[in-house]
Order: structure tokens, then C-alpha cells, then sequence
């Protein structure tokens, strides 16, 4: 049982650590029934174990496909990806804008290394996913081919997310007309303009639509998201191993919560940045 234990826990530790359960992983969602050739009775019980807690949720295919962009936000991108990354089975591609598969500069200057090219990345999509930003999200949204292959893809796509300014994304490529939906608090009212309808939650879903507010809801958002996949089991698994119990030092985090003072600063710091997103939404 001891050995069973130690199988089951090395099983459910994401995609950096899987190298050893990755032909298990792939003949288990093709052929649940099968395991190939060489694979141990330790690992055989392990992934047994987790199946049993688990249920269908442990295995799946879905293709992901994370848009990055020059000058997006790297945690609207990093906290999803985490969590998609350790879902078994599923395939996911960091989609560069640029013509080659260099890395891509965030905001801050931390670059991402994309896998695939818009033009080569797959065209049916379990899940579209675009991260926000402020000038590289504002310069996507002037791009025509960046926009057309959003629009493409999402009118395949079983889901259409975002988090934070990602949405912004998503309202110009006019798939949130009529739709509940979130972004960063500094943008979200802006949503009104793309026809949309704003909602002051850190996680929104109308239909097939899932976008999460400002950058640490990322993690909010890829959570539930987890969940609509895989079930509430897989997900609360992966909530425990990234041990997301948020307790940050002071209250804040929101105008409602922040300092008024604080409040008043950053909200007048930003509002030229919302003006730009409106404007984009008038042009």
C-alpha cells in the first residue's frame, strides 16, 4: 500500500515531473483498458488509485491554445498555464503573434518561449485563451491578422477566455456582444463600449465564454476552468499541489478594499489607460 501511495502521489505532480507516466498517459486516453509495454505494476496501481478518486476526470485530449503577444502581462499567462499544463492528456501550445518561435517579451521583460506560430497552431481548439497587458494588448487589438485568427479560432472553440485585458481582445473581435464578462477593474466598464456587459467578479461565464479580472484572478479562472474539464476532483487536486490558499497580509486588492487614498492615486493614474481602450473601441 506504502509503494501504491508513493506511485499515486509521483503521478499527480504536473507536466515538469511526468516524463516517467507519459506512455502511460497516452495509452490510457486512447485505450483506457490498455497499458503499454514496459509500464510498472507500481505505476499500473498508482494511476489505478488516482482513477478511483478521480473518476473520468484523470484523462483527456483537449487541445489549449495561449495567445502570447509582445508586451502581455507574464502572470495573466503563467498562473493558467499551470494549471492547464497538469491536466493528463492535454496538449498545450503557446501561440506566438510573431513570425518565428522566439521569445516574446512581457511587459516586464520576462520572455515566454512559444511553441507554435498562429499559422501553424491547431484550427479546432478545445480551449482559446488570450492574457492581457496594456500597450501589447492594445497594439493586438489593432493587428488584423492577430484579430482574424482569434476570430477564427474562436468560432470553433469550446471555450473563448481571457483574463484581465484579454478580454478587451475578445470584445473587439466582437465575440462578447451581449455576453456577461469581466476584465482589469481599470478596463471593465470599458466592455460597455464592445457591446458587452460588465460584471464586478473576479470569474465570469455566459455560455462558453469564461474571463477573469485583473492578473491574480488568472488563477481563480484557470481553476474553475479545470473544473468544467475535468470535474471538481481533478481541480481541487491541483488547487492542494499549487497550495493556492490565498492569505495576503492586508486587506486590498480592490477600489472597494484598497486604502481610499491608495484608491484615488491609482485610480487617476490609470484612467488615461482606460481612455485608450475606449478609444480603440470607438476607432
Amino acid at each position: 500500500m506504502e509503494t501504491n501511495r508513493r506511485a499515486l502521489l509521483q503521478g499527480f505532480t504536473g507536466a515538469a515531473l511526468l516524463a516517467p507516466y507519459l506512455a502511460l498517459e497516452k495509452a490510457m486516453a486512447a485505450e483506457p483498458a490498455k497499458a503499454p509495454h514496459g509500464t510498472s505494476p507500481d505505476h499500473m496501481a498508482g494511476m489505478a488509485e488516482m482513477e478511483k478518486v478521480l473518476g473520468p476526470g484523470l484523462y483527456g485530449q483537449e487541445k489549449v491554445a495561449l495567445l502570447i503577444y509582445p508586451k502581455f502581462t507574464a502572470l495573466d499567462l503563467v498562473g493558467p498555464h499551470y494549471f492547464f499544463a497538469c491536466m493528463f492528456g492535454a496538449k498545450v501550445h503557446l501561440v506566438t503573434t510573431e513570425k518565428d518561435l522566439s521569445p516574446v517579451a512581457s511587459d516586464l521583460g520576462l520572455a515566454i518561449s512559444p511553441t507554435v506560430t498562429m499559422a501553424d497552431a491547431p484550427k479546432d481548439l478545445d480551449v482559446l485563451f488570450i492574457p492581457g497587458g496594456t500597450e501589447g494588448t492594445l497594439g493586438v487589438m489593432g493587428r488584423a491578422d492577430t484579430m482574424d485568427w482569434v476570430k477564427d479560432r474562436a468560432s470553433r472553440a469550446k471555450h473563448i477566455t481571457s483574463v484581465c485585458t484579454g478580454s478587451m481582445v475578445l470584445a473587439k473581435a466582437g465575440l462578447l456582444k451581449g455576453k456577461r464578462a469581466t476584465s482589469h477593474w481599470v478596463t471593465r466598464d470599458v466592455l460597455t463600449d464592445f457591446g458587452a456587459i460588465p460584471v464586478n467578479e473576479r470569474v465570469v461565464k455566459d455560455g462558453n465564454i469564461l474571463t477573469g479580472a485583473g492578473v491574480s484572478s488568472g488563477l481563480d479562472f484557470a481553476i474553475a476552468l479545470v473544473e468544467m474539464l475535468r470535474g471538481k476532483p481533478y481541480a481541487e487536486g491541483l488547487m492542494l499541489q499549487a497550495e493556492y490558499a490565498p492569505e495576503p497580509p492586508f486587506k486590498g486588492g480592490t477600489l472597494a478594499t484598497t486604502t481610499p487614498d491608495v484608491a484615488k492615486m491609482m485610480d487617476d493614474m490609470f484612467k488615461p489607460v482606460g481612455a485608450m481602450f475606449k478609444a480603440m473601441a470607438a476607432g
